[in-house]
């Protein structure tokens, strides 16, 4: 198999939010494509506010954006979210102006974004390989390693869980205090662990806080934290009467599953 795979669906949806938005954001977690699937797309300016020298050149914002043409892409705009009123001041000067612009940590960037780009911004929520990016016949591996392009391109089972053990490590140890989000991998790794036992399950706040030695609160904090980074999903209820006062809870779901499997220390 090519260690390229057209991810058709992806590129579809996004082309058309960029003919519909002056805006559009591409929303996933680290490592799941967003990037490849910009430059697929093409764009004319490329900055990414993880290397140094582009994020020095954004230091006086302004000067470095006004005056483009094209298609712009901020990689990780998490890292600069004053950015926003400029780019919505920019789009709404110049017709001639397009902003891809790709996060890894979606609820506060598209409060942020929204606030400034209201009716500007189209969002796409990217996730890893999809069953018809890689054919039937690679549907097994797909669920064994997961839909993140590196553990699924890897040369072995071995070697892909390798990686998946470091990405997680990385994620805790370093994508999490960038966030300004001050709490200890290791308890946040255990947290993320249980977590992975409760995968389908509905979810009770109240048992996991007991479990896990800490209060609802606490719970609700961090699993805001790993949706927030998309790394679990909640699955709200279906309500056949939404007007009952009956509460029911969501589900709960690590959404890779080469993750999954490697918190379960499933590895073959």
């Amino acid at each position: 198999m090519s260690h390229i795979i057209e991810r058709k669906i992806d590129i579809s949806r996004v082309r058309e939010l960029v003919r519909i938005f002056p805006v559009t954001a591409i929303l996933g977690p680290r490592q799941c494509g967003k990037t490849f699937l910009a430059g697929v797309l093409g764009y004319d300016h490329y900055f990414d506010l993880e290397n140094p020298r582009d994020l020095a050149r954004l230091d006086q914002p302004q000067l470095a954006l006004e005056g483009l043409d094209g298609v712009v892409v901020i990689d990780e705009i998490q890292r600069k979210p004053d950015l926003f009123p400029l780019i919505r001041y920019l789009v709404d000067k110049s017709e001639k102006l397009n902003f891809l612009i790709l996060g890894s940590a979606s609820r506060d960037l598209i409060r942020q974004s929204s606030e400034s780009l209201a009716g500007r911004i189209g969002y796409y929520s990217l996730g890893g390989f999809r069953p018809a990016d890689i054919g039937k016949e690679n549907v097994r591996k797909l669920w064994v390693r997961g839909g993140l392009p590196r553990a699924y391109l890897a040369g072995n089972d071995r070697e892909s869980f390798l990686w998946i053990e470091n990405y997680i490590s990385t994620f805790l140890e370093r994508d999490i205090p960038q966030l300004g989000i001050s709490i200890p991998a290791s308890s946040l790794r255990k947290f993320w662990t249980m977590l992975s036992h409760y995968h389908g399950q509905v979810l009770n706040y109240s048992e996991l806080g007991r479990s896990f030695g800490i209060s609802d609160v606490t719970v609700r904090r961090y699993i805001d934290i790993l949706e927030g980074t998309f790394m679990v999903t909640l699955l709200q209820p279906w309500y056949v009467n939404i007007g009952k006062r009956l509460v029911k809870r969501p589900k709960l779901y690590i959404r890779d599953s080469g993750i999954f499997h490697s918190l379960m220390s499933v590895n073959n």
